[in-house]
């Protein structure tokens, strides 16, 4: 096993098969990450998202995908040519996987990476019980997108991971971190089955005392809401603290708690959080969210 791997899993619990393999995720994310910002991808590109709160800020929940924005609009944007570079910085730590680059019409660039998990399992040392349970034709995937055409005004950062090895990622700052997150919970098309990681994610943030930023929370509803769209409610030429609210709240009222456990519960260790889960408690908790 790859010393640094080896370091890697010092903080995993591996009694599971479950467990095992969202830690086999993690790392792969943090390796693609690593090929990405060795590439220069960062210099035209930020990571955002539920993974970006996991791996930058500690976010106790597994996250599946990783998402980026460009720093600028560019309908142009080719995905393909770092694909080269996450292979490379895999395959240096004994991994190896295919890469699907998709080229959508439209705002989104995705790539789809996939591994075969028992091999991989295997290079992680994992217990021998465990990958039997996957079987040889199980794949690890881990799909990446790209928002070509982002909304602005938000506020950055680099932050500097250490494994696998020393490295920088350009980031939103928590606060436009959190208006990416809110505008996903106000405008999400949920139908019957609500996103609850965008709801275990909102306590997070308030329990941190992150601020929220209403400049990029407007750029991003300025430019798509689909529930405020569906539901005929016209948006306010400026937002404040006040209208966020109200618009949460709506939101509140039509979740469906149970679907939304169901929905995270898989990607946490202690499910006994989620007991406290109501509408009451969501409404009490968002009067402490505070906005910059």
């Amino acid at each position: 096993m790859h010393p640094a791997i080896a370091k890697m899993l010092e903080k995993y619990d591996l009694s599971t098969a479950d467990k095992t393999y969202e830690a086999l995720r993690e790392i792969l994310q943090e390796m693609i990450l690593l090929g990405l910002s060795r590439a220069g991808f960062f210099d035209h590109a930020l990571f955002y998202g539920g993974t970006a709160l996991r791996i930058l800020h500690g976010l106790d929940r597994f996250s599946e995908d990783l998402d980026f924005s460009l720093l600028a609009p560019d309908e142009n944007f080719d995905l393909s040519v770092y694909e080269d570079a996450v292979i490379e910085s895999l395959h240096s730590f004994g991994f190896e996987v295919t890469i699907q680059i998709k080229n959508v019409k439209g705002n989104i660039r995705s790539a789809f990476l996939k591994g075969n998990t028992s091999q991989h399992l295997l290079n992680i040392a994992a217990p021998e019980d465990i990958v039997k349970t996957f079987g040889q034709g199980r794949l690890v995937k881990i799909k990446l997108e790209v928002d070509t055409q982002p909304p602005l005004d938000f506020e950055s950062e680099k932050k500097t991971l250490l494994v696998p090895s020393p490295f920088t990622v350009h980031t939103m700052t928590l606060s436009s971190l959190f208006a990416g997150k809110m505008h996903a919970i106000l405008c999400r098309n949920w139908s019957s089955r609500p996103k609850g990681r965008d709801w275990y994610d909102l306590v997070w943030y308030i329990s941190q005392g992150v601020e929220l930023d209403l400049k990029h929370l407007n750029a991003r509803l300025k430019q798509n809401c689909t529930w405020l769209e569906d539901q005929g409610i016209a948006l306010k030429k400026e937002i404040d603290r006040t209208y966020v609210l109200e618009l949460l709240t709506k939101r509140i009222e039509d979740l469906n708690i149970s679907m939304a456990k169901r929905d995270v519960e898989v990607f946490i260790a202690d499910k006994s959080v989620l007991d406290i889960w109501s509408q009451a408690f969501f409404l009490e908790i968002i009067e402490r969210i505070q906005c910059r």
